[in-house]
């Protein structure tokens, strides 16, 4: 397994504010307006980054194309939930870091338009960033803000080039 990026504790710091809008509510009202925007965005591929995210916007018949989880909830193991996917993709990604491997199965994801489930043996939150800046415009990227909602990105030439930009600024390793 080779790491591409590691996390600095400047960037940790960094990352904790939204990369995109945060839409506050219950599952129910953040689900409701997401679907609202999918419906007025059409947007050519959602991605949902996180368990509960991803479970929500399935039980609330959103279904994303590419869904990146690791069956962990606010460090709590969860039971997965089974959903008809075309491919399910397991991957290492290590708390903290963004291993090629999973940068590779983010961007193969994507390329195929198959509807995809990348499982991480690790930490898939990094992972935001790899789909940001694979996804193509328009796209929208949803995560999870514990305790407050969701977040969508949009992904826009601008919000790559700012994924990018934190991807430059982490460690890069080789080993």
């Amino acid at each position: 397994m080779t790491t591409a990026y590691a996390l600095t504790p400047e960037l940790r710091v960094k990352l904790k504010t939204p990369f995109g809008s945060l839409i506050e509510g219950t599952p129910e009202q953040t689900m409701a307006k997401m679907k609202a925007l999918v419906e007025k965005e059409q947007p050519p591929k959602i991605i949902s980054v996180g368990d509960v995210v991803s479970r929500n916007l399935h039980k609330y018949s959103i279904h994303p194309q590419l869904t990146i989880i690791d069956n962990v909830s606010l460090r709590d193991q969860v039971m997965p939930e089974e959903q008809v996917v075309d491919k399910t993709v397991y991957v290492d990604n290590p708390q903290g870091t963004i291993t090629q491997e999973a940068v590779t199965a983010v961007k193969k994801a994507l390329e195929n338009g198959e509807h995809t489930h990348i499982v991480v043996k690790g930490e898939e939150d990094l992972l935001t960033l790899i789909a940001v800046f694979y996804a193509p415009e328009n796209a929208l990227v949803v995560y999870g803000q514990p305790h407050y909602g969701i977040v969508v990105v949009k992904v826009s030439l601008q919000n790559k080039v700012r994924a990018q930009e934190f991807l430059k600024a982490m460690k890069v390793s080789k080993s």
